[in-house]
């Protein structure tokens, strides 16, 4: 037999619905999503209502972003916080799915989500349900007060004005009453408040205008207190009878415990000293404790005289009751001899006690003692005891409570006030808030997103993509990942701190650096001054990576001149210096004497004919090696343009081509991530994207330029300096057509093998002498002439 097919168990959900439960067998819904690519990234439009309630089905992988703070984004924080059940200060996509879920229930018709406004009509709740009926109604309470029973429509002013008058209510729904909750004319209910935040705390108050009050579990604790005394001293009343002194036995107990200790030291004394009675005069104070005590100012309660004994010591003496005792302790000895041993030992006018009558007066009290024993340690031990039997002997208690039930009873509509408040607040900002979490439409339609501070205005340009970072330091080692030119600035205004990091993604990045000034406008309209204090450098565009080759190598030309021009001023200051000391030792007289020797500043100085050749040659050869080079480069002909193009890429190629792959690379989602979202997708910001967020100072198209500058850098310099180069190339390469160097070019003389020579003798002169003659091609050495 087939087994029977199993149930298949059902999936709960926490995310409430407004719409009635589908029928097992047809299938789910399936709603259109309209998507649009941004940043490299399928971002869906959340538009309508309908978008807003089938959220929940929409794939999380397609949502942009799926964690993001409550704080630091241009959203109400009290909006956010409605929706962050959980209160760990970051909204997660069950959060959010809840927020749309509850705001879709509570609404006729959904599609008043996808018209944010702070208003909402009456009828456009949901009264068909339990929670929506209250929310209606709380709307039209809300309307009544406010003066207005005949609106059909309330706005979130209308209920926040309500929160703001709960403090001046007698009873305001939140728990609490205060010491001003009880009329003035309940002096009972006035007392016992005042004695539980005495006893057991208060509650700090919200504002400054409220008092500090107790709620149900204050009162409840104290009065549970009061009642274990309560039943305490029942007990008590009904045992009087098996007591020595029936009802008076109490007091007769307390007092007998106020001595207790110091009465079983004088005994403790005496026997001690009838043991020896050498011992008694040690036990008594001594007369340089009375000295030490005299130099002090003194008093019954001073602890120089309470310490002493109750008497002096004698050898198995006595405690006087009357005379001769201690003076701090004769008020307690004097209750101690009135309510316990005149009436236990039944004699009136006792003068001492024994140590045996003591003992009797413990054993005769025993019972009560236990019964003090037995008595509940309580916060109320802090009240007077004449206060604490009021209490007992009142209905405090009753008054009271009757106030907490009160108060307790406007808790209701204060719930329902904060879920009318939290309708209002969904209606207005969840559509926004969902196009800046599941996808990115308000930034990249440059409507500005909630994660976008403001503008930071600095070096002729403003910054729209603008971050708040509470931290740079820890912000910058995650954003530096997102391949752009950051900027983090310390931005203060009115004694007010806040740091931002503003990415600077077109134009050149020449002069920025650390401790530059601008300006930082929030969402609000409030400027701020703003000092750069770090840099993430990155490049902002081909065109600024394409100059940024010259501009290096012009800037370490400017440098190197620089320290050679600062070199050459040290050492003529110092060449200076030691020529004015040298003329300012020297004596007048040997000046005089040796004028001969000294030198004449306007004598010139003896050229060295070799240093000039050295130089004339060094000049010649490098003329020559730039003449070859430019004839080999006039030669390409029709490739000379290709040839600078070459030359220009082989400069700037590199740097293009690091600048081309960082700025593929360039994202938004390292700069949010170290913010404390959690981007899902990478979040491209590309060339196009870049120049609308970092836009740079251009003058209106309309305006009228007058372009004639009194400062103005004069010209001339420049065009004398291009026209000294141009006549430079021209004769250069004028003289090498014309072969004008050549003799600049050393030139290699080849000397052939030389013959041997051959003497032969000069005709018609036999006796004279042979002339010597070189037979070749050539002759290396030629013969003297006669």
């Amino acid at each position: 037999m087939d087994p029977q097919p199993q149930p298949q168990p059902t999936v709960a959900t926490s995310l409430p619905t407004h719409r009635a439960p589908l029928q097992p067998e047809q299938p789910p819904p399936q709603h259109t999503w309209q998507f649009f690519r941004a940043g490299g990234v399928d971002q869906v439009i959340i538009q309508s209502g309908a978008d807003i309630a089938h959220l929940a089905e929409l794939d999380q992988k397609l949502w942009v972003a799926l964690a993001c703070p409550t704080r630091g984004i241009e959203c109400d924080e009290r909006t956010l916080d409605l929706i962050d059940t959980d209160k760990d200060g970051r909204i997660r996509p069950p959060e959010l799915l809840a927020a749309c879920a509850w705001a879709c229930a509570q609404l006729r018709s959904v599609d008043e989500l996808a018209r944010p406004g702070d208003t909402l009509e009456i009828g456009a709740i949901d009264d068909r349900t339990e929670e929506g009926a209250a929310l209606a109604a709380e709307a039209r309470r809300l309307l009544a007060m406010a003066g207005r029973p005949e609106a059909t429509e309330i706005a979130l002013a209308d209920v926040l004005e309500r929160s703001k008058q709960l403090s001046a209510l007698r009873f305001n729904g939140d728990g609490i009453i205060t010491v001003d909750t009880a009329g003035k004319d309940d002096s009972v209910a006035r007392d016992a408040i005042a004695n539980i935040i005495t006893t057991h705390g208060s509650i700090p108050p919200a504002t400054d205008k409220q008092l500090p009050g107790i709620d149900r579990q204050r009162a409840e604790a104290f009065f549970a207190e009061l009642g274990q005394l309560r039943a305490w001293a029942a007990q008590a009343r009904g045992a009087t009878t098996g007591l020595a002194l029936g009802e008076r036995t109490l007091a007769a107990t307390e007092a007998m415990n106020a001595v207790a200790a110091k009465v079983e030291d004088f005994f403790a004394r005496t026997r001690l000293a009838a043991y020896d009675p050498r011992a008694a005069t040690a036990l008594n104070p001594s007369l340089d404790e009375y000295s030490a005590m005299a130099s002090q100012d003194l008093g019954l309660a001073s602890p120089a005289i309470t310490t002493l004994p109750l008497a002096p010591i004698t050898p198995g003496g006595a405690l006087p009751l009357r005379h001769g005792v201690n003076p701090a302790w004769a008020k307690a000895l004097r209750n101690f001899r009135e309510r316990t041993v005149e009436p236990l030992l039944e004699r009136s006018n006792a003068e001492s006690l024994t140590q045996d009558e003591w003992q009797l007066i413990q054993k005769s009290l025993a019972p009560c003692q236990q019964w003090l024993a037995d008595r509940p340690a309580t916060s109320l031990d802090a009240l007077d005891e004449d206060v604490r039997d009021a209490l007992l002997a009142g209905d405090a208690e009753q008054r009271v409570m009757a106030l907490v039930d009160e108060d307790e009873a406007e808790q209701a509509h204060n719930e329902q006030a904060q879920g009318l408040e939290k309708l209002l607040r969904f209606k207005r900002d969840l559509l926004e808030l969902l196009n800046n979490f599941v996808s990115f439409s308000a930034f990249y339609q440059r409507r500005g997103a909630i994660f976008q501070a403001g503008t930071l205005y600095l070096d002729a340009r403003s910054c729209d993509l603008v971050v708040q970072v509470p931290d740079a330091a820890r912000h910058a080692k995650l954003a530096g990942l997102a391949k752009t030119y950051l900027a983090y600035c310390d931005c203060t205004r009115k004694g007010q701190k806040m740091g931002i990091v503003a990415a600077f993604t077109a134009g050149d990045v020449d002069f920025l650096f650390v401790g530059r000034n601008g300006v930082f406008y929030d969402r609000d309209g409030h400027d701020w001054d703003a000092t750069i204090t770090r840099i993430i450098e990155n490049p902002t565009s081909i065109r600024q990576a394409f100059f940024s080759p010259y501009k290096k190598f012009v800037r370490m030309i400017e440098e190197q001149v620089a320290k050679r021009a600062s070199a050459s001023d040290a050492r003529a200051q110092k060449s200076l210096g030691t020529a004015a000391s040298t003329l300012a030792s020297t004596d007048l007289k040997t000046v005089g004497t040796n004028a001969s020797s000294v030198t004449v500043p306007g004598t010139p100085r003896r050229t060295d004919v070799g240093t000039v050749a050295a130089i004339g040659v060094a000049l010649g050869s490098i003329s020559a090696v730039l003449v070859g080079i430019f004839g080999k480069f006039v030669d390409l002909g029709v490739w000379i343009p290709l040839a600078l193009i070459g030359i220009v890429l082989a400069i700037s190629g590199p740097s293009m081509l690091i600048a081309w792959l960082k700025l593929r690379q360039r994202s938004l989602g390292p700069i949010l991530d170290a913010s404390g979202w959690a981007i899902n997708g990478r979040m491209r910001v590309n060339t196009r994207l870049g120049g609308s967020l970092s836009q740079v100072a251009k003058v209106p198209a309309n305006a009228r330029r007058m372009l004639d500058d009194p400062f103005a850098e004069s010209k001339s310099p420049v065009w004398v300096g291009l026209g000294v180069l141009v006549a430079v190339v021209v004769v250069g390469f004028v003289a090498w057509r014309a072969h004008w160097l050549d003799r600049w070019v050393p030139q290699v003389t080849v000397t052939p093998p030389v013959a041997a020579p051959v003497v032969l003798p000069a005709p018609g002169a036999s006796g004279a002498a042979p002339a010597a003659a070189v037979v070749g091609p050539a002759a290396s050495v030629a013969a003297p002439a006669r």
